[in-house]
């Protein structure tokens, strides 16, 4: 099906006005002029942008993606679907080696199974290789240093699933995981970690480029012996070649700090992400941190969840409309740059030359919002056509 999305405000690097993007074979084949095609899509003026990629996402829609099976991956990927994300990578929690190993299997699958759903890329460990001093709501119970024959397994049995991996870099033996991962062509990313500047140092050197949700689960500065030691967050504004993901709901990170980020490290090296656990998508109450077998109780609450003795958060429900939404109007950054975090950046980071910008030969995942960024529209490409998803 050939398909012309006629009066559209497209967002690339700036905002075209009264714009027409034609759509074939799963692809954007043309921006602009007047062609022929069998159906017209009018966005009345709205604004079309390339579609969010999330990075880091537990779940949500009342599931998290160690539920157990496909479906709950599906169920939490059409809830994100509605609020504009298009591809995303699937996101675990540290637990035991067969929990892990079952999840990414049922990932795996779910990769297979999508169809018209966001893209499921693969998946993303989030641990359990962390600093006890920094696990935040991660089940300290699981948390260890890499042990070299469990990653090697995982590594082995589940090629082109595991994506991503964040760990902590002054953990004994870091240095040498983090080179494997890049040897498997997985992305080693910094998290839930204690570690000062050198640390850093040696893992950015070991070719690291990834830190995961800035500023939550990690160091910062300290005097040891009266001396000034530079935690992860100053060291990742010190390198360049770190690029950090921001958790943009407005309450891990308040407006003001998300600000401080922008200016310090550059809309170029930041990457929008949801970080959302089940609670995304769903109203205020008890809910679950983790699997339904072995979740850690918590509630969601003015937002965000949060642990039940409310001493700290316990994650994320957030969707995507919502960090363009705290991006632009609290933090007043741009729409194309507010774009360029949740889409581009994303794309570069993971690999993926067809995804994150509207321009001919790119993969016709689309999504289209008002100027309250409420999602009206979703379009998912890459395969033999183009399926649109229209909510307005």
């Amino acid at each position: 099906m050939r398909i012309k999305i006629i009066h559209a405000r497209v967002v690339t690097q700036q905002i075209e006005t009264d714009c027409t993007v034609y759509l074939e074979g799963g692809k954007i084949c043309a921006v602009g002029g007047d062609l022929p095609f069998d159906t017209v899509l009018d966005a009345a003026g709205a604004y079309l942008a390339p579609g969010f990629i999330d990075m880091h996402t537990h779940g949500g829609g009342g599931h998290d993606f160690m539920d157990g099976g496909i479906a709950p991956i599906l169920e939490a990927a059409k809830m994100h679907l509605r609020h504009g994300t298009t591809s995303l990578l699937a996101t675990t929690l540290s637990s035991d080696l067969d929990d892990l190993s079952a999840a990414l299997g049922d990932i795996g699958a779910a990769m297979q199974a999508s169809g018209r759903l966001p893209h499921i890329l693969g998946a993303h460990l989030e641990g359990p290789y962390f600093s006890q001093a920094q696990c935040g709501a991660q089940d300290p119970r699981y948390i260890t240093p890499p042990i070299p024959s469990e990653y090697e397994q995982m590594l082995k049995t589940f090629p082109g699933v595991i994506r991503r991996w964040s760990f902590a870099p002054e953990l004994p033996g870091a240095q040498q995981f983090c080179r494997r991962l890049l040897e498997c062509g997985v992305i080693p990313a910094i998290g839930h970690t204690d570690a000062v500047y050198k640390d850093i140092r040696q893992i950015v050197d070991c070719g690291c480029r990834l830190v995961t949700h800035f500023y939550s689960g990690m160091s910062g500065l300290t005097r040891r012996g009266g001396f000034r030691t530079l935690g992860a967050i100053e060291s990742t504004y010190l390198f360049d070649e770190l690029c950090a993901e921001i958790i943009a709901d407005g309450k891990h990170l308040p407006p003001e700090l998300l600000r401080l980020i922008v200016k310090g490290k550059g809309v170029e090296n930041l990457c929008l992400v949801t970080d959302s656990m089940r609670g995304a998508g769903m109203p205020e109450g008890p809910t679950l941190l983790g699997s339904l077998r072995d979740g850690v109780p918590c509630l969601i609450e003015e937002g965000v969840a949060k642990m039940p003795d409310h001493t700290s958060f316990a994650g994320s429900v957030a969707t995507f409309d919502r960090l363009i939404r705290t991006m632009r109007d609290l933090a007043g950054v741009s729409l194309p740059d507010c774009i360029r975090m949740a889409s581009t950046n994303p794309a570069r980071i993971l690999g993926l030359p067809h995804k994150g910008r509207i321009a001919p030969g790119f993969d016709a995942d689309l999504v289209l919002f008002d100027d309250n960024i409420r999602v009206q529209a979703v379009c998912i490409g890459g395969g033999p056509d183009t399926a649109i998803y229209d909510w307005r």
